[in-house]
């Protein structure tokens, strides 16, 4: 969710991220595996159950997302990627 709101312009990203989600998951895209349902305490105490996602599940939430926002992560991503198969192509 939090991801949601700092790259969409939803003013509700609790249900953007449900809505994105189910999408992901009616597709069959595997996103929706890297998040894990865990047990977080509020700041007042009480505890709620949040999706929660590695480094790599945030990254694959990252790139569901279509916003504007989320296009220089995408851009690096790409960029990363293609660096790394130039390295493993190109050890020398």
């Amino acid at each position: 969710m939090d991801v949601c709101a700092a790259l969409t312009e939803s003013v509700d990203a609790s249900a953007y991220w449900r809505k994105l989600k189910q999408r992901l998951k009616d597709e069959g895209n595997e996103v929706v595996t890297f998040c894990h349902g865990l047990k977080l305490e509020a700041s007042y105490g009480k505890k709620y159950e949040t999706d929660c996602a590695n480094t790599e599940g945030l990254f694959r939430i990252i790139q569901s997302i279509p916003s504007p926002k989320a296009e220089p992560f995408k851009r690096w991503l790409a960029k990363v990627g293609y660096e790394r198969i130039q390295e493993i192509e190109n050890p020398a």
